[in-house]
């Protein structure tokens, strides 16, 4: 079994969310293929980690990989905001969000994640349900996706690329990722379309945002996850961009200021990758980690 995804911050995530001695639980709430999952469980002989994930396929690796430690991995197949929904109260002692979605999805999945291959234009996690990125690009009207991908790829080039796309799609369907690519690099002026990243990377960012709803997800997986923390445990959440982040960072700063805060912050400044793991592992470079208690 190949492992394709690299922990992000594995050594700063370990420092900055302690486990207590004895039986303890963690929730990690984004397992992917459970890089963060096998460290905790390493290190910590008497951890239960439930380990959440919408993805069928990459939670079969994870469960392969974590097989050695028995039943202290307990692995979920669902949207992490829905699981914690059921969760008791003040029942973990810790709990990790990774937001970033994994190089598996890029590299194995086969559903149109990345511009650089010519795959189905997917994107979904639950390939079960909901709408694809190809009935978002075939389907929404010219200024839903210049809002979406304006909104959510924070595109100063969004209408022209949602123009192009339209066009495009009257000849035929647009179906592959690798063919959406070509019309949002043909859309963009020359000199962006050689500039530090793909011209194409904030629209497919947009369009796998929308199709998971993925921000939507955060506010009330970080209420619940408050609630569900015992005192003095602790939340851990690493963003990638800056939407998911600015979420993270107002809902802690808005929970710790309010009359009844249940919450301390821990990170008044984001921690952020060393050189050395940037270097080693670029698409790190843009990962934040926040850090509460409760109290």
């Amino acid at each position: 079994m190949e492992i394709v995804h690299y922990p992000v911050m594995h050594r700063e995530v370990l420092e900055n969310l302690p486990i207590p001695s004895g039986d303890s639980l963690m929730i990690d709430c984004t397992t992917g293929e459970g890089g963060h999952t096998s460290l905790f469980l390493s290190k910590y002989p008497s951890l239960t980690v439930i380990g959440i994930d919408r993805d069928k396929e990459i939670q079969k690796k994870a469960t392969e990989r974590l097989s050695g430690f028995g039943g202290r991995f307990r692995p979920v197949n669902a949207w992490f905001d829905e699981y914690l929904e059921t969760v008791p109260s003040e029942s973990a002692d810790a709990i990790l969000f990774d937001l970033g979605i994994s190089m598996f999805h890029y590299v194995e999945s086969d559903r149109g994640f990345s511009f650089r291959s010519d795959e189905p234009l997917d994107m979904r996690l639950n390939t079960g349900s909901g709408m694809s990125a190809a009935d978002i690009v075939n389907g929404y009207s010219e200024e839903s996706l210049a809002d979406i991908i304006y909104r959510y790829g924070e595109e100063r080039y969004s209408r022209r690329i949602a123009r192009a796309i339209a066009e495009e799609r009257a000849k035929a369907p647009i179906e592959s990722s690798e063919r959406l690519g070509e019309v949002i690099r043909g859309a963009v002026p020359k000199e962006y379309r050689y500039g530090r990243i793909h011209p194409a990377t904030r629209t497919f960012q947009a369009l796998r945002i929308e199709v998971n709803k993925e921000l939507d997800r955060i506010t009330p997986a970080l209420e619940n996850a408050i609630r569900i923390l015992k005192k003095g445990g602790r939340v851990a959440v690493i963003t990638f961009h800056s939407l998911e982040d600015r979420k993270v960072k107002w809902f802690f700063k808005d929970e710790a200021a309010s009359e009844n805060p249940r919450i301390r912050i821990l990170t008044k400044k984001p921690i952020i990758p060393s050189e050395e793991e940037s270097n080693e592992n670029p698409p790190s470079r843009s990962a934040k980690l926040r850090v509460v208690e409760r109290i």
